[in-house]
């Protein structure tokens, strides 16, 4: 039993890091490259310098993901090729704009992904999760999906809100230290639900483990 937990908390942190290490990796090269002097050259530089280590990162995170994980994620696949095409299309245009649409896409193509399925009794989170949360109804999963989709859908909301209030180092940060916090406390505000509609406590300690990619 304590194997089969560490081996659970174990992925639970790779699945962290293959979500959210492209990004920190992004933040990194990115800040390295900005001038000490604010520029529009030497930002442009920064950002193509930052989004071509993003690329790098993002591919490198499947290969970790299929090597510790055993699989890829849909999400994963998706990001990933949404971070490879409109990060070319950065550097091509020198344009950042096409990177901070990535997440807008995502989290909209899921969102809407997991209402349709809601309103058509298909509950596609439990796709996304696979065996996770023994247990759960078949009515718990469809709300799970309907919750998940609707957050999904204000999160594309604000990263476009993000986008247009702060400057793209602020929007980076935020990348961090808004949408990574919002996803945990939502994750966790699910539980209650969740134990209502069949899942045990032991499978009530792996919500958060088991939580959809929020993509980086």
């Amino acid at each position: 039993m304590a194997d089969r937990d560490n081996q659970k908390a174990g992925a639970s942190w790779i699945n962290v890091a293959v979500d959210y290490g492209p990004l920190v990796v992004f933040l990194i090269a990115y800040r390295w490259n900005a001038p000490a002097d604010p520029n529009p050259a030497g930002e442009l530089f920064a950002i193509i310098y930052g989004t071509g280590a993003f690329m790098i990162a993002a591919i490198a995170a499947l290969g970790i993901s299929k090597w510790r994980l055993g699989k890829i994620s849909p999400m994963l696949w998706l990001s990933t090729a949404l971070i490879v095409g409109f990060g070319a299309l950065t550097i091509m245009f020198g344009d950042p704009r096409f990177v901070q649409l990535k997440p807008t896409i995502i989290y909209s193509v899921f969102g809407f992904a997991l209402l349709a399925g809601f309103f058509t009794g298909r509950p596609l989170l439990r796709i996304l999760l696979e065996t996770a949360f023994e247990g759960l109804s078949e009515e718990g999963w469809l709300k799970l999906s309907r919750n998940w989709g609707v957050f999904f859908l204000f999160l594309a909301g604000l990263n476009e809100a993000l986008v247009a209030a702060l400057d793209f180092e602020g929007w980076l940060w935020a990348k961090l230290w808004v949408f990574l916090p919002l996803s945990f406390l939502f994750t966790f505000a699910q539980i209650p639900m969740l134990l209502k509609h069949g899942l045990d406590l032991e499978g009530a300690k792996d919500v958060v483990k088991e939580e959809p990619p929020t993509g980086s």
